[in-house]
């Protein structure tokens, strides 16, 4: 299906990518020099961006990138901090990225190399729009860092949130709303209230982050039970629902299916508002035109995770030495950083 409805594309930019994302890796400290040099071009993180945001300015698509990069990297943190019981580290962690979503120029040189990455990317992605899409994209973020939290704690009692609370978590794990916020810097334009709450546009919007989100979770499912993870639809399916992994795995399928379809219809509705912003004005084609842009880009995502799933080495469990612990990520960094944190 989506091989056949949406046809792949990259950004032009994305071998350029390439190499700044490897160099911007080992500037921030994010993974070692010998795990970048080996790992981070089969890792696809930049290939996954490139298909993301077709028409973003370089700049920006650099900086996005750099957010896609360490959005993984937090989310192995995450999973080693959990696995280790590091709750100390963890809570230093949220508490220094929720100030750096307010000040990120404070936070630039934060002995933390999360802390002081995510700040260099905010502070990039600051820089495109203007105070009120800023303070949109801090107001979205907040959230996901507090879900990672509530993940954490999840994982630290061993609890499996049913599958309606797990669905809602995930909405927030994924960053659903901030991805879909930098949408509108790739259009150069932001848009106003009442398009971004238009029914059409968020069912959209919705659709392709539902699928994203709940795709990964289909083919992350074999490394997340290899490490012991308990968030995860499959998993919420079988612990509550009874399900066994077979009939998981085929609902979750069902319900990835149905964010296609989802986003089809929606699609239709918002390209039809298209067609009546764009009413002859100046400000009535440039408006239609961003809107455009940011559907057209919802579409991208389909295909995008799609073959970022089959493509990255994220997610060759069968692979590695050990099926709990991927070889990209290095313990030793994660016990400097606890260092670190109690200096």
């Amino acid at each position: 299906m989506i091989e056949r409805q949406f046809p792949r594309s990259l950004h032009p930019y994305w071998p350029k990518l390439q190499e700044k994302s490897r160099t911007w890796l080992r500037e921030m400290r994010l993974m070692p020099p010998d795990k970048v040099e080996r790992y981070a071009d089969s890792l696809c993180y930049t290939d996954l961006v490139a298909g993301y945001y077709i028409g973003a300015p370089d700049e920006l698509l650099t900086a996005i990138a750099d957010l896609s990069s360490w959005f993984f990297a937090w989310d192995d943190r995450h999973d080693r901090d959990s696995v280790h019981g590091r709750a100390g580290q963890w809570r230093r962690l949220c508490r220094g990225l929720h100030d750096t979503l307010d000040d990120p120029q404070r936070h630039l040189t934060h002995a933390d190399p999360l802390v002081a990455g995510f700040a260099d990317c905010v502070l990039r992605l600051y820089s495109f729009l203007g105070p009120s899409w800023n303070a949109r994209f801090a107001r979205h973020f907040h959230p996901v860092i507090d879900a990672y939290d509530q993940e954490f704690r999840n994982r630290r009692s061993r609890t499996v949130p049913p599958v309606d609370t797990y669905i809602e978590l995930r909405r927030l794990t994924f960053a659903h709303w901030a991805w879909i916020d930098l949408l509108e810097p790739t259009a150069r334009r932001e848009l106003p209230r009442h398009i971004r709450k238009h029914p059409a546009y968020r069912r959209a919007a919705l659709a392709t982050q539902d699928f994203s989100a709940w795709y990964n979770d289909l083919c992350s499912l074999p490394k997340e039970l290899a490490g012991d993870e308990l968030h995860n639809l499959g998993i919420s399916l079988i612990h509550h629902e009874g399900l066994t992994l077979e009939e998981a795995v085929r609902e979750v399928h069902r319900r990835v299916v149905g964010c296609v379809t989802e986003f089809l219809r929606a699609e239709e509705e918002v390209l039809v508002l298209a067609g009546k912003l764009a009413d002859g004005t100046r400000n009535g084609e440039e408006l239609a035109d961003a809107l455009k842009s940011c559907v057209f880009n919802m579409r991208n995502w389909f295909s995008s995770v799609y073959w970022f799933h089959h493509e990255s080495g994220r997610y060759r469990v069968d692979s590695w030495d050990d099926r709990s612990m991927p070889p990209y990520v290095s313990e030793e960094i994660m016990a400097e950083n606890e260092l670190v944190g109690e200096e």
